[in-house]
């Protein structure tokens, strides 16, 4: 399906908000005595954690997005295999980001020759001297943007270089292990953004794939693929399929949205979506008779919950944000919406230049009620802090 829809607000708003929460939830590590329920659960704990529900609905807005970036694409005259390119060149960068800060717990510091502080922060600037929105142009300015860019590549390069992880004994140079967020992210949006390319003149084909990945979920954990093959990969579809289906059904609601709006009947967005969160949580329900529900083992349970929870806060931010035209509620975070990967990054220079300082934080603003408030202040400070990069031209965009 060709999307016709310019701009939709509550996606915007919907990231915005999400990015708000991962970066307070991301920043629970500092803090004691808070509530349980807000916090990740255990591997093998049968438990839904708030912490648990917002990485699946950054993936489910990353998959509503993906409509909209393609159809410009092919709108602004790009050929398929130039939009391929660019597909493909966006993923490499969110998976070497991965690489990058999935190593950063391990790093020996002895051995690598730098703290680890300073090595996020070089890292950062790394990221911003390659992926920084640069102006364009044709004068010299050009030239030095390049040259910026080759400088950040060669900076990657020497820290990939020098760095060293684990103990004395059994010392190892960076690797993937498990991609990290970043990474997760870019193999994700690799796979569904080009399913939505060579697919999106069919629908069909996009609800079976989004079928596909849902039906992946379970057929990991009751050990399909390994009774198939069972010399094959332990890890399979990149995990059993659950990021994937996050982002599938993401992508099909922006075409359940298109074909509502082509049907004049964009007001019934709201209770269609909460109708679709409704069942797939009940699905998740019925589905826990068999498997616990777990993030960490990207149980189906956890998928068709967390699937449903995001539907319906969707709905919620739709009526308000597009039916209601309260935008402005999101204003104090739109950069989290816009500048989302920029402010992903900038807690790794956050908590390495505050490590480096010689005072700390009083503890009565780590512990509970008080701890929390300073947590979601931190959030707000670092989306500010975002925002006054945007507005100097810094901005990570891919």
């Amino acid at each position: 399906m060709q999307i016709t829809l310019k701009r939709v607000p509550s996606i915007d708003a919907f990231r915005a908000l999400t990015m708000l929460l991962m970066i307070f939830v991301n920043d629970f590590w500092s803090l004691s005595g808070i509530p349980y329920w807000l916090e990740h659960a255990k591997a093998e704990e049968d438990f839904l954690g708030f912490s648990d529900i917002i990485f699946p609905c950054f993936l489910f807005i990353l998959g509503m997005a993906i409509p909209f970036a393609v159809q410009n694409r092919i709108a602004k005259g790009d050929t398929r295999w130039q939009i391929v390119r660019h597909i493909i060149l966006r993923s490499v960068a969110l998976i070497v980001m991965g690489i990058f800060t999935v190593n950063i717990p391990e790093l020996n510091a002895q051995a690598t020759g730098m703290r680890s502080e300073w090595f996020q922060i070089l890292m950062v600037v790394g990221f911003f001297l390659i992926w920084n929105v640069y102006p364009k142009t044709d004068a010299l300015q050009k030239y030095i943007f390049m040259g910026l860019q080759v400088a950040g590549v060669a900076l990657l390069a020497y820290l990939a270089l020098i760095f060293r992880g684990g103990e004395a004994e059994a010392l190892t140079g960076m690797r993937p292990q498990w991609w990290g967020i970043l990474g997760l992210i870019g193999w994700t949006y690799l796979t569904c953004a080009l399913i939505y390319l060579f697919a999106y003149q069919n629908s069909t084909w996009l609800m079976l794939a989004g079928a596909l990945f849902s039906l992946c979920t379970i057929a990991g954990h009751v050990g399909w693929p390994k009774a198939i093959w069972p010399s094959g990969p332990s890890d399979w579809i990149l995990g059993n399929g659950a990021f994937h289906a996050f982002a599938m059904l993401g992508l099909l609601a922006t075409l359940l949205m298109e074909w509502l709006y082509k049907k004049n009947k964009r007001t019934h967005v709201p209770s269609i979506f909460t109708s679709i969160g409704v069942s797939l949580v009940l699905i998740g329900l019925l589905l826990r008779n068999f498997f616990i529900i777990s993030k960490i083992q990207a149980t189906p349970t956890w998928v068709f919950l967390c699937s449903g929870i995001a539907f319906m806060l969707f709905a919620v931010i739709y009526f308000w944000v597009d039916l209601r035209g309260k935008a402005q509620w999101f204003t104090p975070i739109k950069a989290a919406g816009t500048a989302t990967l920029t402010c992903y990054l900038i807690p790794y220079v956050y908590y390495s230049v505050a490590n480096l300082l010689p005072f700390a934080l009083p503890e009565v603003l780590k512990f509970g009620l008080i701890g929390l408030i300073k947590s979601l202040v931190y959030a707000f400070i670092v989306i500010g802090i975002a925002t006054v990069l945007g507005r100097m031209n810094i901005k990570l965009k891919i």
